[in-house]
């Protein structure tokens, strides 16, 4: 029976290059001269520094475009609250979201129950999602219909076999 798995990963080579990139643009580009903004990485979470909370927005958006020409999903980060930093500045945090939690999971269970096809069954293991059908074009079916419902994060499909 064909099956494939259902996952969510972020591809942490490709959010360190996409953070080099920003911070690169940062001290580069005229309209941030003199803000003291800046871009990080520490494990999964993106620190964001800057004068004003107008150049934070602005720091966001050339973070995003960077992540979005790299094909990191944006649907992966978390951003929080601006907060105020020292010598009045702000500063954002924003995790990155990896893995299928419970409620995912049921989530996406209850999603094929309901609008999979006839012989198509899914099963949790972990932090992913194994689907079986009987035909390679329901799982295919099934794989269409999920890209387009939006769970709150972004999803991979993985070792489809036959």
């Amino acid at each position: 029976m064909p099956t494939f798995d259902i996952v969510s990963q972020v591809d942490m080579q490709e959010v360190r290059n996409a953070v080099d990139q920003a911070a690169r643009e940062l001290s580069t580009r005229f309209d941030f001269k003199g803000t003291d903004s800046s871009v990080e990485l520490s494990g999964t979470e993106l620190h964001l520094h800057s004068s004003t909370e107008d150049r934070l927005r602005a720091v966001v958006q050339v973070v995003e475009e960077k992540l979005v020409k790299r094909k990191v999903s944006l649907k992966a980060l978390d951003p929080g609250q601006p907060a105020e930093a020292a010598k009045g500045t702000v500063r954002q945090t924003i995790a990155l979201k990896a893995g299928l939690s419970s409620d995912h999971t049921k989530s996406i269970n209850k999603w094929i129950k309901e609008h999979g096809p006839k012989g198509v069954s899914s099963s949790t293991q972990g932090d992913q999602v194994r689907v079986t059908g009987k035909k390679r074009d329901d799982l295919q079916n099934v794989i269409a219909g999920l890209r387009e419902e939006d769970f709150g994060l972004p999803l991979q499909f993985e070792n489809f076999r036959e």
